[in-house]
């Protein structure tokens, strides 16, 4: 494997293997704000279909070795754009998830720009700071995953007209 990364734009035909991906227990407590009920494939697809269909997302998918590694995207979120992502558990501690964050970064030139992560995903943190973004505040918020709230810092990449 050479964990050579590239993004293209979603499909229909991504989302059995983005299903599979978010099923997993333990990247689900990782993410901690996932979907109400991960398993619930017609929930997914639905929510899916939204997305794709809305053009003011930008959804792409992380090919790393013509396999599908996870999804990225660019979001608005109260009122704001988001960055957020997702990277299959079998692809994790690779680098992958900078590679891929780095190479969207390229492309989604809006800032500020922005991010949440739970307090306790130091993987999700790290990834984010290494390509620039800065915690500049924290929340809390209801976590599925862990059925509880918890508490989520909000990072930023540049600041008003920065880049």
């Amino acid at each position: 494997m050479t964990n050579d990364v590239v993004l293209r734009d979603v499909t229909t035909t991504d989302l059995p293997i983005l299903f599979e991906q978010q099923l997993d227990e333990a990247a689900n407590y990782m993410a901690a704000f996932t979907a109400r009920e991960p398993a619930d494939r017609d929930a997914f697809m639905a929510h899916w279909v939204r997305i794709l269909g809305n053009d003011a997302i930008i959804k792409q998918v992380i090919i790393v070795d013509g396999q599908v590694a996870g999804n990225i995207g660019c979001f608005e979120e109260f009122g704001e754009p988001n960055i957020g992502y997702w990277i299959g558990k079998q692809f994790w501690g690779k680098g992958i998830a900078t590679k891929a964050l780095t190479a969207f970064l390229l492309h989604i030139t809006v800032r500020p720009l922005f991010a949440r992560a739970a307090k306790d995903n130091v993987a999700s943190l790290r990834v984010l700071q290494k390509c620039g973004f800065t915690i500049t505040g924290e929340d809390t918020g209801f976590a599925y995953a862990r059925g509880m709230e918890i508490g989520e810092y909000i990072l930023q990449l540049g600041a008003n007209d920065e880049g």
